[in-house]
């Protein structure tokens, strides 16, 4: 069933106040534990997921399927939306006219996970608009997602510090080996360059192909790192730990990674000034870049050291043109889900 790309015309909606919708929060990746494979199992990650930066779509029923969007989402976001739509409904074989609505989405290709957060809240929108109960790693991987790192699913699912496996030889999805919540005190100053987009897609994949394996004796050195200093860290509140751990995984990651990224840490010199100037400010920090880039991130104790930090690199004129700063938290809970159906099954 084709689902035509309509912006802004709902029209065919029967009843928009009888839907489900669907909130989801943005993650950031904090690093492979071993990209090389060196016994075997390649990838596995360590990623947070925040508040502050949310997917939301809503689902409805139809006349005809189609999809739509806000103000201010790209057509190619309603495109690739109602391309899922459509492979929902041959996995399913539900094909019951819905609209679907983007709300709100995740800044594309910026470290955030923005593609498996619109996927994964399309999909458990639909599967349980239709009563299915559904794995979201399965619904991931009728959509694609999930082909590298596990941390956005189980993001969507939990929220938290988390750590995956690494996908499985035959493409299963990566298992989540922990979970942490973030102590509720701490704080991420995230620095986010809204001119530039990471890696993705096949030119993602080539780079990523380009690099030499990562030496075992590092991939060993980044999961001494977070066994020992990153997870108990969290899990005791002791920040020194953690964030020294983080920037030593980051430093080592933003080494190997930095042929594919024309030669630097950070894939963008804006941000990396800025995380050079927090480094000299707050050396206690934990520094870093999520993914690909181009955003990257500062982890602090406390909110007030967090805002403080802020209003000093604003005022120090750091902050280029095209940055954004913005201090969040971590999220320990994963996606909101909202039945507004009057017979509808409980969320």
């Amino acid at each position: 069933m084709d689902f035509p790309r309509r912006l802004h015309d709902e029209a065919l909606v029967v009843d928009s106040r009888a839907s489900v919708s669907l909130r989801a929060p943005a993650r950031l990746h904090l690093g492979f534990l071993d990209p090389g494979a060196s016994l075997g199992r390649r990838f596995g990650s360590l990623g947070l997921v925040i508040d502050g930066f949310e997917t939301e779509v809503e689902i409805s029923a139809a006349l005809r399927a189609s999809v739509s969007a806000r103000a201010g989402i790209d057509a190619a976001e309603v495109a690739r939306a109602q391309d899922w739509m459509q492979r929902l409904q041959r996995e399913s074989g539900c094909r019951e006219p819905l609209h679907l609505r983007l709300l709100q989405v995740l800044p594309d290709h910026a470290g955030f996970g923005s593609g498996t957060q619109l996927a994964l809240a399309i999909a458990r929108a639909f599967a349980h608009w239709h009563g299915l109960d559904i794995a979201t790693a399965r619904l991931a991987q009728w959509l694609g997602r999930g082909a590298r790192s596990g941390i956005g699913i189980a993001g969507f699912d939990q929220g938290g510090l988390l750590v995956d496996g690494g996908p499985g030889a035959g493409g299963e999805p990566a298992p989540l080996l922990s979970r942490v919540p973030l102590p509720a005190d701490w704080r991420v100053l995230v620095v986010q360059d809204r001119a530039q987009k990471g890696l993705s897609g096949a030119e993602e994949r080539r780079r990523i192909e380009s690099l030499a394996p990562l030496p075992r004796v590092q991939a060993a050195d980044i999961c001494h790192q977070v066994l020992m200093r990153v997870l108990p860290g969290a899990a005791t509140a002791d920040f020194t730990a953690f964030a020294s751990g983080i920037t030593h995984v980051q430093r080592v990651l933003g080494d190997y990674f930095a042929p594919a990224q024309g030669g630097h840490p950070f894939a963008s010199a804006a941000v990396e000034r800025v995380i050079d100037a927090i480094a000299a400010a707050e050396p206690d920090a934990g520094l870093g870049q999520s993914s690909w880039g181009p955003t990257g991130f500062a982890i602090l104790p406390s909110a007030a050291r967090a805002q403080a930090l802020a209003d000093a690199l604003q005022a120090s004129q750091v902050v280029g043109p095209s940055l954004a700063l913005r201090i969040v938290s971590g999220r320990n809970t994963g996606a909101l889900l909202l039945d507004r159906r009057p017979a509808g099954p409980a969320p």
